[in-house]
Formats: C-alpha cells, sequence, structure tokens
C-alpha cells in the first residue's frame, strides 16, 4: 500500500527527509542514511518537567499533577500488561533501548543492525499501550526515590540544579526533571493516565527512523500498526505556566560537596519568551554564536582566563531555549569563583564583537550542524528539539547566514542584564 508523503530536499548541504502525516496526527519522519550499517528510531511526545498544570482535553478542567511525573511515566511505560518488560523484547531481536526526559520532551529510543520493523513496532506497541496500577507504581516509586538520592550527591546536577532555582522565581524549569522525593510519593495511577492521555496522544508525538531503509517501507508499517489501534480527534493541549518576573529569585547559592576544586556557573535568564518556529530558532542561534564570539575558545577573553589559570579546557558557555524560558550557563572548575565571577562580568560588557570572529563562529556552527547528519542519534536530539518547537530542520542554514554583526551585539546589551544574572558555586567540604 502506498501512502502520499512528503519529500522534504536541501541542496545546500545535499541532505534530504520524508515525511508522512497519519490520520491519528502522527507525523512520521524518515532520514534515509545509504550505508550505514546501524538504525536508529525514537519514539518522542512533546510532554517534559515543566508540564506540571494543564487543561484536560477531555473536560476542560485545570489539572495540576506531581512535580517529576513525565520522568515517572517515562520509567513505568516499558512494563508490559502480560508480565516484562520492553527492553527484553528489544534485546531478544539484537536491538539496544533506552528513554529519556527532559523540560519539554520525553524520547524512547532504539538502535538496531537487523530486524528494523519488528523493533518498530516493539516501539510503537510498547508506548501505546500503558500499564499503571497501585503495585508496580508503588514498586517504582522506591525505584525513582534512589535515582533522586543519586542525582543530589552528584556535584554537577547539583551546580546546575541549584542555578535554576536562584535564576527562576515560579517557572517549573527551576525544578528538577525527576521532581523530588516528596513530590514522586504523591503520585497515583490515576494521574499517569491523566498524563498520558493528555500528551500521548499521537497527534502530539513524531516517530523518527534514520537509516538505511526505503521510507515507504516505514510508513507503510506504521500505516498499519497504528490503523489498528482506536484513537479520536483530541483538542489542542493548554498548558499552563505561572507568571515568570524579569528579575532573578537569588543572586548566588552555594553548597558544600566532595570536590577536588570549586565548581562555578554564572547564569542569565532570558525574559524575550513566547518566540516558536523561524524565531525562535534566529534567537536561539545568535545567542549560541554570541557566546563563541565572547568567550570560545579561540577568544581574548578565554585565553586570558585560561593563562590566569581561573579555567581550564572544561569551561563552557552555552544558551537553550524553550518557547516559555531560556537561559545562558557560563562556567566550569576554578580555583577562584569569586575573581572568575568578577572578571566574567566586566570582560563580557567589553570584550570585542568583530566581523572576522562572527565570520570563524558561523564557519564552526554550519560545520557541526553539517556533521550532525553522520550522527543518528545527535541528529535525532536536534531534529526532535526543533520539531516540538515548530522548527523546520533545514531552515538552520540560512538562519546562521542571516544573522550579522549588529544582531550579536543587539543580543549581548538585552541579555546581558545584571538584574537577571546569578551564580551557583559548589565548594570543598571544609575541613
Amino acid at each position: 500500500m502506498t501512502h502520499e508523503a512528503q519529500l522534504i530536499e536541501n541542496e545546500a548541504i545535499g541532505e534530504q527527509l520524508s515525511r508522512l502525516v497519519l490520520p491519528s496526527g502522527l507525523t512520521v519522519v524518515v532520514f534515509p542514511r545509504p550505508g550505514f550499517k546501524k538504525t536508529f528510531a525514537t519514539f518522542a511526545t512533546h510532554y517534559g518537567s515543566i508540564d506540571n498544570a494543564f487543561r484536560d482535553p477531555k473536560t476542560g478542567q485545570v489539572v495540576e499533577v506531581p512535580d517529576g511525573i513525565a520522568h515517572f511515566l517515562e520509567h513505568k511505560m516499558f512494563e508490559k500488561k502480560g508480565g516484562g518488560d520492553a527492553f527484553d523484547d528489544f534485546a531478544r531481536l539484537g536491538a539496544s533501548s533506552n528513554a529519556y526526559t527532559d523540560y519539554t520532551s520525553t524520547t524512547f529510543l532504539f538502535q538496531t543492525t537487523s530486524h528494523v520493523l519488528d523493533n518498530l513496532g516493539i516501539l510503537l506497541d510498547f508506548v501505546q499501550e500503558p500499564y499503571f496500577t497501585d503495585a508496580n507504581v508503588e514498586k517504582e516509586k522506591g525505584i525513582i526515590e534512589q535515582e533522586i538520592r543519586m542525582y543530589l550527591d552528584m556535584p554537577g546536577d547539583r551546580l546546575h540544579s541549584n542555578l535554576m532555582k536562584a535564576l527562576y522565581v515560579n517557572h517549573p524549569v527551576r525544578i528538577d526533571i525527576a521532581g523530588t522525593v516528596e513530590s514522586i510519593r504523591t503520585i497515583t495511577p490515576e494521574d499517569l493516565y491523566t498524563c498520558y492521555r493528555t500528551f500521548y496522544h499521537p497527534s502530539n508525538m513524531v516517530l523518527l527512523v534514520i537509516g538505511d531503509i526505503d521510507p515507504q517501507r516505514v510508513f507503510d508499517y506504521t500505516w498499519e500498526n497504528q490503523k489498528a489501534k482506536a484513537y479520536g480527534n483530541q483538542s489542542p493541549i493548554t498548558r499552563i505556566y505561572p507568571d515568570e518576573p524579569h528579575r532573578v529569585n537569588e543572586k548566588h547559592r552555594e553548597q558544600e560537596m566532595v570536590v577536588s576544586m570549586p565548581l562555578f556557573v554564572m547564569g542569565y535568564k532570558d525574559t524575550q519568551t513566547g518566540l516558536v518556529g523561524r524565531e525562535l530558532l534566529r534567537h536561539e542561534i545568535t545567542y549560541g554564536l554570541m557566546w563563541q564570539m565572547l568567550c570560545g575558545k579561540s577568544s581574548p577573553l578565554f585565553q586570558h582566563l585560561y593563562q590566569q589559570g581561573l579555567i581550564n579546557d572544561r569551561f563552557y558557555a552555552r544558551y537553550g531555549a524553550s518557547t516559555t524560558f531560556g537561559f545562558s550557563t557560563v562556567g566550569g572548575e576554578t580555583p577562584d569563583p569569586k575573581a572568575l565571577e568578577a572578571q566574567l562580568v566586566d570582560g563580557l560588557q567589553h570584550a570585542p564583537l568583530r566581523e572576522e570572529d562572527l565570520a570563524r563562529a558561523k564557519k564552526r556552527e554550519l560545520g557541526e550542524f553539517i556533521a550532525l547528519f553522520q550522527n543518528p542519534e545527535e541528529l535525532a536530539y536536534a531534529f526532535n528539539h526543533l520539531f516540538f518547537r515548530q522548527i523546520d530542520i533545514f531552515d538552520y542554514v540560512d538562519t546562521i547566514l542571516s544573522i550579522g554583526l549588529d544582531d550579536i551585539e543587539q543580543a549581548r546589551q538585552v541579555h546581558l542584564q545584571e538584574s537577571e544574572r546569578a551564580s551557583s558555586v559548589i565548594k570543598p567540604i571544609s575541613s
């Protein structure tokens, strides 16, 4: 059976994808990779840790659920009603599988060198057949509680978590993705089914396959698989987020842990929210280029801080955003967090922004983007990240090329505001 798919090409980078939207609303995308031995597939939903308040599509009532429930739901999806779990099913067919939850999405995945369509069936079926009981939910609470306690002992995780709590007053991005021990203890099977029914509808999901396979085979198989499942139309999802002031919640947070050298990170809250599509893409790329130019490894500021011994090769500066939030993080290991913070704040304001530096940053960004297509796992992550923000991945090249030096300078003036800056430090335990 042939289904009408859309072929999308980008001649500038010599890449293409095929896309089909099924009657249920599920989007299926295939990146053909001739010669690749492994096939990589993801089944992702636009549902992450920040989506803890929403309107039930069936009743219209406002629902508030415990923090960490998206991550909890991800864990529970692998358990099957008849016993066993999906991990075993994948393993029997020679595939490895995994899943992860971030702020705005949940992704289930597998990679394999054989039995691609059979593994695709396992992926579709286990994600679309939830099974929650009082007993298995209670059992999972103990497992996730151990995971949360493990994160509490990880210095890098605490560094970021403390920064989010310092930057944000109300927005749920300030809450750890896994939630807290207290919040997950309150989760019920009914909570899980409500979230599943709301966010795991096919119209809120995307199936992505990357490998040496004919897209039509994927489309035909998926069509038949989904045809056997009853999905009615669903109203658009209404997510509810609290108002977030421009100011930060706290200027600074410190914590003592077992580390050999202090860890430092400085963050800037982005107050330009509400962007989607190409506008959001341009915003995100502009801020990323700005950080490369200001303190990338070839910048004068990086070299100055490195020569002073305030940073090492693990120093980083990056920006990330969704429609309702955005933030930059700058930091790494340092023997003197206060000195590094002072020099960064001053240096970022006064570092020169030059055309040749922008050209170099663009060249690097384009190179990294093109390299994505040779790494299925990174390509899948990037595609899903963009898809749920209504961004066409093939708009990337033209968007990079359209950004000028004035855009970078404006980004610095708007984003690097003292009232929107906070810092976090993990210090060695005092003797």
